[in-house]
């Protein structure tokens, strides 16, 4: 089972931006394969190769020849073909806005293992029942959006998608909280509080408030208080 990491960066200057020791492009990168998502591709406008040199010597590679903004669906079936050309055997792609840099590795992880459990269905974590990023998409889904207008935003593309999309409850911050939130004001991490390839819950469904899993210290490190 291969999960690719699309990492959606229509904003040069803002995937370039502090995050931490280093920037929000790098970061996500780095957690992307902590996390075990295989391969990694940035999607977004670099004329002038920056994005490009942010990555080098990361197992990432850079797609900047797309002509539209990359929370465009035709965007991402532009990444997702370069994700299998890459490791054919991709199954899914995870959509993950460069903005969202706080990710923690171990959400990754879990989202990987859920697919495992459930080839079929969109995935997408939450933090206290908020919707969060990134969004696990099976590879026939995304296929699927061959039929929209390659405009199409992605939240209309999952939308319009006709399959399920079920809510974990991952317990991280940084799936709900951007990278304009300083990482040391972040709510607390508290960790995945179930089994990722147990039960999960679907769109609008009430999360069950369970015992909170204690987290593995992951590198790079997740920010905290």
């Amino acid at each position: 089972m291969t999960v690719a990491a699309l990492i959606l960066a229509p904003d040069p200057e803002a995937a370039l931006a502090p995050a931490g020791s280093t920037n929000r492009l790098r970061r996500i990168v780095d957690v992307a394969w902590s996390g075990g998502a295989v391969p990694t591709i940035v999607v977004g406008p670099d004329p002038e190769g920056r994005l490009a040199a942010a990555i080098a010597g990361a197992e990432a590679s850079a797609l900047s020849n797309v002509p539209l903004p990359s929370d465009r669906t035709g965007a991402v079936l532009a990444g997702q073909s370069t994700a299998v050309a890459t490791v054919e055997a991709t199954d899914a792609v995870l959509l993950w806005p460069v903005a969202m840099a706080w990710v923690d590795p171990e959400t990754v992880t879990s989202l990987i293992e859920a697919h495992g459990a459930d080839r079929t269905a969109i995935l997408r974590p939450a933090y206290a029942g908020r919707p969060g990023w990134p969004i696990l998409v099976p590879r026939p889904v995304v296929d699927a959006w061959r039929t929209l207008p390659a405009e199409t935003t992605l939240e209309a593309a999952i939308g319009a998608s006709g399959v399920t999309v079920r809510l974990l409850e991952l317990g991280d911050p940084g799936t709900a909280h951007d990278a304009t939130t300083p990482p040391e004001t972040l709510p607390p991490y508290v960790g995945p509080l179930a089994p990722a390839a147990g039960h999960v819950h679907e769109w609008g469904e009430a999360i069950a408030e369970t015992e909170a899993a204690d987290p593995d210290p992951v590198e790079p490190p997740r920010p905290r208080r």
